[in-house]
Parts: structure tokens; sequence; C-alpha cells
């Protein structure tokens, strides 16, 4: 009864959050689960005079939108998706420096992550990366447990292994970059040819992955952990699993879009995403994410960073366009060209 009624209070709350109100309209980009991108917008909706017109994509998707759109923008805000297309939106000047009055009441981590970009993007939530297996298909086909990245070499697991594509998804660049970061870049390309052999499909969604082992159709989908989870909580046979040479992670991210025709719209959708009552709700969507904001409730099924053995990701080095694009080169020539 307890956790139901700070449930109910804080959705109560977010209906009940008055910044200053303005009619109109806003375009947002959302990079994260359609379910809590439909949640955010009908809940921006209910406490203010302004229609949201939402597109969800993919991180990588959402970063060459903007770009494509630089010289008459479509987008007013981005919301969600990993920091690294974030920051090289920054860094080639399409997001817009701004200092929300919320910023004081945001983690460590989210904090960094504006100051990194000149205040041209902020965290808005965190979550570190791994994988989740179908329980069922491994016990009933023999597998072991896959607890460590050399797990996913394993030849019995030719054909169980879905993970996206880095050119579109930011969950697939973050694990290149992190297994980049473990091995070093040339080690890591070898490791990814091996597991080539295992990988049936590379999905355009970072998600996606778990959510077809989630459905039977493959073993096992690297993804963010919270990914994993909320198929966990939604019922299905699925195990996460943080990795035991260690893992990278991603913080979420939020940009203001330069050359916004409802600029001001966007601030206010900007302010209104870093309260705690906001961020409270994304369990309601069953995304179980570490909230940015430290007074937000963190849901109990959300995977912890102090349980998690986590690398010293390098947000500034593989947010920078140069080397995001020379990685992503390689990952064509080298694992795109022989992908099955």
């Amino acid at each position: 009864m307890k956790s139901l009624s700070v449930a109910l209070l804080a959705t109560a709350a977010t209906f009940t959050i008055s910044p200053a109100l303005a009619a109109g309209n806003l375009n947002v980009i959302c990079s994260a689960d359609v379910v809590i991108c439909e949640q955010l917008k009908g809940d921006f909706e209910a406490s203010h005079d302004i229609k949201v017109n939402l597109v969800r994509l993919s991180s990588g998707e959402s970063y060459a939108k903007i770009r494509a759109e630089s010289r008459n923008p479509k987008t007013d805000i981005w919301w969600g998706g990993t920091g690294d297309p974030h920051l090289q939106a920054a860094s080639e000047g399409l997001t817009l420096e701004y200092k929300s009055d919320k910023l004081g009441e945001l983690n460590d981590w989210a904090q960094k992550q504006a100051e990194s970009s000149g205040y041209k993007t902020v965290g808005i939530y965190a979550g570190a990366l791994g994988w989740g297996y179908n329980t069922e298909i491994f016990k009933e086909k023999g597998y072991g447990e896959p607890t460590c990245w050399a797990d996913l070499l394993k030849p019995e697991l030719k054909g169980e292994i879905q993970v996206a594509n880095p050119n579109s998804s930011g969950t697939a660049y973050t694990t290149l970059a992190t297994l980049v970061q473990i091995m070093g870049e040339d080690k890591a390309f070898e490791f990814l040819k091996e597991m080539n052999n295992n990988v049936s499909q590379y999905t355009k969604s970072g998600s996606a992955p778990v959510k077809a082992a989630a459905r039977g159709e493959t073993g096992l989908g690297i993804v963010f952990q919270h990914d994993a989870v909320a198929q966990a909580a939604s019922g299905f046979p699925i195990k996460t699993v943080a990795p035991c040479e260690g893992t990278g992670y991603e913080i979420g991210s939020m940009s203001l879009v330069k050359g916004a025709k409802n600029l001001d719209n966007a601030k206010i959708w900007y302010d209104w995403a870093l309260t705690p009552e906001v961020q409270s709700r994304m369990k309601d969507a069953k995304s179980f994410q570490l909230p940015s904001n430290k007074s937000a409730t963190i849901p109990p099924e959300a995977p912890k960073f102090e349980d998690i053995k986590l690398i010293d990701y390098d947000f500034k080095t593989y947010g920078d366009p140069a080397k995001r694009k020379a990685l992503l080169e390689r990952w064509d020539r080298e694992i795109g060209a022989i992908a099955n």
C-alpha cells in the first residue's frame, strides 16, 4: 500500500506542476522506447496549453535528421537517447546552450554531461550496457549462462545473438565504444568479427534485440540493462547480465535544437523534464533507467551502478565527431560488409 500511495502521489504531482504556461506547438524527437515517449507527450499536454508533435527515432537517426535539417529545423527539442550523438550535435553547433534553473538539482554525472557540452545538452537518465537472455531457450538448448563478453563468442550461440547497428542505434555505438575501451580498437574489431558468427540480425533500434529475445525469436539481445529489466517486468523469461570484464554506460540526454521555431515552448519542456515528479513517472512506462534528478524516485528494479563493474567511459573522446565517424566507417568496412 505504501508503494501504491507513493506512485499515486507522484502521478498526481506530475499533473499539478505549473511552470509558465504557453500556447502553441512543440516538435519533439524522442529517442527512448515508444511507451515512455507517449507517456511524456500525454503528461506534458495534460499540464500545458501546448500541442506536442512527437516523432520516435533512434539516437543515430535523430542526430542525422537534425543535421540534415540544420538550415531549416523541423525539430525544437530532442529528448532521450545516448549522450554520444547529443555531444556530437553540440560540437557541430546543431544545438543551443541553455542552463536550466533545475541544473543544480541533478546528479553529478548529469551536470558533467552539461558542462562537457558547453551546456548544449544535459543528462536526463543513465543506464549500464549489458544484455538480456531468454532463460527458457538457454535451458531448453543446454547453453551455459553468458556472464562475460567472452561468452558471446561460444560456437553454441551461433544465430542466437541480436545487437543493433551502430549507425542507427546509440545503444550499439555505446557497445562498440565500450569494447574499444576495454580491449583496444584492433582487438575489439577482432572480437566483433568473431561474434558476427553468432549474430542473426543487426537491428535498427537499440532495444529491439532484447524484445526479440523476450518473444523467443532469438536467445540473447545486447542492450542497456534497463531494457532487459523492462522485459522481465512485463513477465517475459529474460535475465539481465552485467558483463564480468566491465561495461560502459549511457547518459541519456536532452538538447534544444538550434533554430527551433518554438524555442520558448521547448525550454518549458526542458525544465519540466528535469523535475523529480516527471522523472519519477518513468517507471510507470516500465522504463527503469536511473533518473538524473537527485530527488526523483529510483525504481527498485533499476540496475544500480554500484552493483556493476563500470569502465571509466570516455564520453568526450567517443562523442567527438571525427572519432565517431572513424569507428562507424571501420564497422561498416569490417563488420557491416560481412553481416549475416
